[in-house]
């Protein structure tokens, strides 16, 4: 770890956060007795936006978690006179931290934390650290995957593009084609410069010409990465139904959650019925199916 990519996620995750979200965080931290951590991220990050279903981390105490994780909730709370929905994925902070390291068959913390996110609170000094550490563990292990799968020679938003679609494509997502180029633009602050600073951070060496860059990475090692990315690859997909078949049982209000998601990624509309409520996964498949006849 090199101190100016410790310097710049530390900066990134004191984000400026609407009052109302700082609140939210606050009362979810002190519900969650456990609680030692509190991240904040997606769209309402960026644009200060109340509306829709705002995304939250919680992390626990407690050792590394077996089975499928995280644990999913939907919370309505009110804040300032103002109702609030949350989305919140709560998990063991040592699960999180391997996790962002690379150390686990997962793919979607890494892949979601070296985009933008908030540490709205912490329960000390030390949990704070610890956190920083392991948004940094994430930045590292995107960008060196990024650096296999991107161009011999490119800018960085080639890189990050490389790496967006290859999870994307490993996950079941739903999203519009190009999902991966309007979140280097609207992040664009976020982004530009991350790349050299993370390959610095664990000893990558690359050439930069203009905003060109070339990654020097021995070729035994490009293979070993490249084995690293196609084991969680391939479980991409299964751990996604995994997750959403827990999910079903233990998120209130699953299906008009997923329906305001997929309409929000893809423009197209879906009516939640009283079955669809009730039966969220054994829906699922006609849902998929008219959102992909309607693109």
């Amino acid at each position: 770890m090199t101190q100016a990519l410790a310097d710049r996620i530390e900066t990134s995750l004191d984000a400026k956060i609407v009052p109302q979200v700082a609140g939210l965080a606050r009362l979810l931290a002190r519900e969650n007795g456990e609680a030692s951590a509190v991240l904040f991220y997606g769209s309402n990050l960026r644009t200060g936006e109340l509306e829709g279903v705002l995304d939250f981390y919680i992390l626990r105490e407690g050792p590394r978690e077996r089975g499928i994780w995280p644990r999913v909730s939907y919370h309505e709370r009110e804040i300032d006179g103002q109702i609030l929905r949350a989305k919140v994925a709560t998990m063991n902070f040592a699960t999180f931290a391997a996790a962002a390291r690379g150390n686990s068959r997962d793919t979607t913390i890494w892949a979601r934390f070296v985009q933008p996110s908030a540490l709205i609170w912490a329960a000390g000094p030390d949990h704070r650290r610890a956190v920083v550490n392991a948004i940094i563990s994430a930045a590292e292990t995107a960008s060196r995957l990024s650096a296999v799968l991107g161009p011999a020679t490119g800018t960085a938003d080639d890189y990050w593009r490389a790496l967006f679609q290859s999870t994307y494509r490993a996950e079941l997502r739903v999203e519009k084609p190009g999902r991966e180029d309007s979140i280097l633009a609207v992040n664009k602050d976020h982004f530009d410069g991350l790349l050299p600073l993370a390959w610095r951070s664990q000893g990558i060496s690359f050439g930069w010409k203009g905003e060109k860059l070339s990654p020097r990475i021995p070729e035994r090692e490009q293979r070993r990465i490249l084995r690293w990315w196609n084991a969680r690859r391939r479980l991409g997909k299964p751990l996604n139904v995994a997750r959403l078949m827990k999910a079903s049982t233990t998120f209130d209000g699953a299906a008009r959650y997923a329906a305001w998601k997929v309409e929000r990624h893809t423009g197209v509309p879906v009516e939640v019925t009283p079955w669809r409520e009730k039966h969220p996964i054994l829906s699922a498949p006609a849902v998929l199916w008219r959102v992909w006849r309607k693109r």
